[in-house]
């Protein structure tokens, strides 16, 4: 049985002057326990708000989501979001905004030992009493990621989590995320605009279209795990994925 089924979803969203925008239209798509799954699709295709669907943050016009057979009509703990700009407690130090998930459903003798093991797997390790101010937008993202992740969804959803960050730092905070999910064994459900970032992360890449978002292909990734960025056949599959976005591309030339 699927972990996720998504079935004929469509939604429709209201803009500032009272008309209906078609936001998604038909998506239909299964992920697998344990899969790493990429949404990508030029901007405004719905990709964040298939992912607040998911969540249980929004709701569909119709069509149904599920995740273990069961309906999503709401957050739950067991779908872990993380947003593109970490939204972490600014009154908060690391550490505490790290165990705050484990506070609230286990009370004050919570698992520090737990807290203590993320710290390390994120590499934050001597900056667990800094406040998130004090620390780079990498670090922030760390204490994100290892927040949602010490609860241990059975799906963790990933809305850009690294479009904020330089180059250096989102190709660092890519392999975290690769380690994690490799240690774990968690569904994860990435939503990007980086063709590099879904080719070295994902098992498959979901193609959306322009709005209103259609799913235009699902694609699996060929490559072994580990992948190296500037190998030919990483390049290669990358090609393939750039050519399925060019919507329209070749017809525009021949019109031309």
């Amino acid at each position: 049985m699927s972990l996720l089924e998504v079935k004929a979803v469509n939604r429709i969203l209201t803009d500032n002057n009272g008309q209906r925008v078609p936001v998604l239209n038909n998506i239909n798509f299964d992920v697998e326990p344990g899969e790493f799954v990429s949404l990508i699709g030029p901007s405004g295709c719905g990709k964040t708000t298939l992912l607040r669907l998911i969540s249980g943050l929004d709701q569909p016009e119709s069509g149904t989501v599920k995740v273990n057979d069961k309906l999503v009509t709401k957050p739950d703990v067991s779908r872990g979001y993380v947003f593109q700009h970490g939204s972490l407690f600014p009154w908060f130090s690391i550490r505490d905004n790290i165990s705050a998930g484990l506070r609230v459903t286990q009370g004050r003798h919570f698992d520090q030992a737990l807290v203590d093991q993320y710290i390390d797997l994120m590499g934050l390790k001597g900056f667990e009493s800094a406040f998130p101010h004090q620390v780079s937008g990498g670090m922030a993202q760390r204490a994100a990621l290892a927040r949602s992740i010490i609860m241990h969804p059975e799906l963790l959803l990933l809305d850009e989590p690294m479009g904020a960050l330089d180059a250096f730092t989102r190709a660092d905070i890519q392999n975290v995320i690769y380690r994690v999910w490799q240690q774990t064994k968690t569904t994860m459900i990435l939503v990007t605009h980086d063709i590099d970032e879904a080719v070295y992360l994902s098992n498959r890449i979901i193609v959306m279209t322009p709005r209103p978002g259609q799913i235009k292909e699902i694609v699996t990734n060929p490559l072994p795990y580990p992948r190296q960025r500037t190998s030919d056949e990483f390049l290669k599959f990358r090609q393939q994925i750039q050519d399925k976005l060019n919507f329209g591309a070749k017809d525009q030339v021949a019109a031309s």
